[in-house]
């Protein structure tokens, strides 16, 4: 197993372990973007888990922010923080609460959760980076049926404006949102022809493939004066398949059939990594 491989599957068992803890929580969401998180925090973004401030980093934005076990899994493994802190989601006074908070959890650039907004502060602060001649990259990961905020399409157009090559915006295509599939609930059309018109070098990509991931993110890199948008053709809880098909994964409680499938892929993705302990940092 290659490296990325690996660490998509250390981040998917891990959200699996912190879900299955809680009970609940949103496993589809947090499962479609795995990939994307394994090729920027394993190999793309410039990053320093020992100062997560480092000025010179680059920037990640979880718009989507109701996927937040999903960064918090690839921040522990990165080592941002340990991993017995990933026991303590949605506790109490947890430094990992349900979405992402800046003041609370060592790696998390900004705050999302309100569905719209963290694209627009994505763009406010590659726009700040541009202005400053700065060389921090910044990039962020959109929820399609968050495109049904017009917000969203406000944000889009100011990044196209404004030529912001130093952003690369993934859109999660994973074609369900929290009441049904996202081309009943609100059509979102051809995404790709639509953000061209914008003004937008766009390409679409399978959202499990981190070679091709990779190499897209590479390949936006030499676009220059031109706004960037990865669209991934994901699956809601993608890499499990019970999850993948279950209609309602969206959120799930965890019981019955749904508690017995979430063990069988942690006992599975155990057997992939070769050990049942805790993964430690990857490197």
């Amino acid at each position: 197993m290659d490296d990325l491989k690996r660490l998509s599957a250390k981040i998917r068992l891990e959200v699996c372990r912190m879900l299955k803890k809680r009970g609940f929580g949103h496993l589809g969401g947090a499962l479609s973007i795995v990939e994307t998180l394994s090729v920027l925090y394993g190999d793309v973004m410039k990053i320093n888990p020992q100062n997560p401030a480092w000025e010179d980093r680059d920037w990640f934005v979880l718009s989507k922010g109701h996927a937040g076990p999903a960064l918090y899994a690839t921040l522990a493994i990165r080592g941002y923080f340990p991993m017995e802190m990933l026991d303590t989601l949605n506790d109490n006074g947890t430094r990992l609460p349900s979405h992402p908070d800046r003041m609370k959890t060592p790696g998390v650039d900004v705050t999302t959760g309100s569905l719209g907004q963290g694209i627009s502060l994505a763009v406010g602060i590659a726009k700040s980076f541009q202005l400053s001649e700065k060389s921090n990259r910044v990039y962020t990961i959109l929820g399609d049926g968050e495109c049904n905020e017009g917000q969203v399409w406000e944000a889009l157009q100011f990044a196209a404006h404004h030529k912001l090559s130093n952003l690369v915006i993934f859109i999660d295509e994973n074609h369900k949102q929290l009441d049904g599939p996202t081309q009943e609930i609100m059509e979102l059309f051809d995404l790709k022809n639509k953000l061209e018109a914008f003004g937008f070098a766009v390409k679409r990509i399978k959202g499990n493939d981190e070679a091709e991931i990779k190499k897209t993110i590479h390949q936006m890199f030499e676009v220059k004066n031109q706004a960037c948008c990865i669209i991934l053709d994901t699956i809601k809880a993608q890499g499990i398949s019970y999850f993948e098909n279950l209609q309602d994964n969206h959120h799930i409680r965890f019981s019955g059939e749904s508690e017995l499938q979430l063990n069988a892929a942690i006992e599975m993705l155990e057997r992939k990594l070769k050990g049942g302990g805790r993964l430690g940092c990857f490197s």
